[in-house]
């Protein structure tokens, strides 16, 4: 079963995070497992306030990449750019359609 993880983090410097994910995907090019699909989310009504949408194949490979040292630095590099805790949401992915 797909699983997606949900950030919910707020930041002043999105444009510095992008950055960093962009280096980590470059980085990850070719290797196997790891996230398969990432969507971000901005709230209009707070400003500041993003949730990031991670797709994996399964909750098993999310927890392997989780335990990775390289996703450990990432995280930590992204927290240090984040306002406040980020706050995580495990979700098992039940259905996914487009509707157009």
């Amino acid at each position: 079963m797909k699983f997606v993880q949900i950030i919910d983090f707020e930041t002043e410097r999105l444009d510095e995070m992008e950055q960093l994910l962009q280096e980590a995907g470059q980085r990850a090019a070719g290797r196997t497992g790891g996230p398969t699909h990432r969507m971000l989310l901005k709230d209009r009504d707070k400003p500041n306030r993003y949730l990031a949408l991670i797709e994996f194949d399964s909750y098993d490979e999310a927890m392997r990449n989780s335990d990775a040292p390289e996703t450990t630095e990432l995280a930590e590099r992204l927290g240090a750019l984040c306002v406040g805790e980020r706050r995580y949401t495990n979700c098992d992915l039940l259905d996914s359609r487009d509707l157009r």
